[in-house]
């Protein structure tokens, strides 16, 4: 059953979700957590996992999800799920797009999709963002609480990083070795 569930899932996500996989985010989220699945701090480990792993990160989001639900298969079924809705609508807008590349009404769906695919990566920053920044909650004493000024560090020097135009291996690079330096140094409970 859990492997029909997954597939199911993972198959509405790819159906639903414009934008790529910062776009398919927020649904993740959403499934992951209706499911029991992962609980929103495993969610943004696997995502760094995911960003840190060749491929593309729904793809390997959905693979996560799926070994740690249902195992090897589990990942297959769900890494099918997330890409089958993509690789036919792909066959289907190749097919069709010479017809229909000047169309008013193809134009004016990808006009209304751009701002939705906007809100959801937007959606995902803030949620992910209180999750990384405030572990334990929005309350006053995360502003005396080492691990929060240590994400604070480790997110603007790589924002730094970024608009300096530093090769993106040596960002994650950086971020990882921040992180461990950190928790070996305070002894964080991640």
């Amino acid at each position: 059953m859990i492997l029909i569930d997954l597939f199911l899932t993972f198959l509405k996500i790819g159906v639903f979700t414009f934008g790529g996989g910062y776009a398919m985010i927020a649904m993740i989220q959403y499934e992951a957590e209706q499911h029991g699945w992962l609980t929103q701090a495993e969610l943004v480990d696997f995502m760094a996992l995911s960003e840190s792993t060749p491929g593309p990160l729904a793809v390997n989001m959905a693979t996560f999800v799926g070994i740690r639900t249902g195992g090897i298969l589990g990942a297959v079924i769900a890494t099918l799920g997330i890409v089958l809705p993509s690789f036919i609508i792909i066959l289907i807008i190749a097919r069709c797009f010479e017809m229909y590349k000047n169309s008013k009404a193809v134009n004016g769906v990808m006009s209304g999709i751009k701002p939705a695919v906007v809100g959801l990566i937007g959606t995902a920053f803030l949620s992910v963002g209180c999750t990384v920044f405030f572990p334990a909650g929005f309350d006053g004493d995360f502003f005396t609480q080492a691990p929060f000024y240590i994400s604070v560090f480790i997110f603007a020097a790589c924002a730094v990083m970024a608009f300096k135009k530093l090769h993106p291996i040596l960002v994650i690079a950086f971020s990882a070795a921040a992180g461990i330096a950190a928790g070996y140094l305070f002894q964080l409970e991640v």
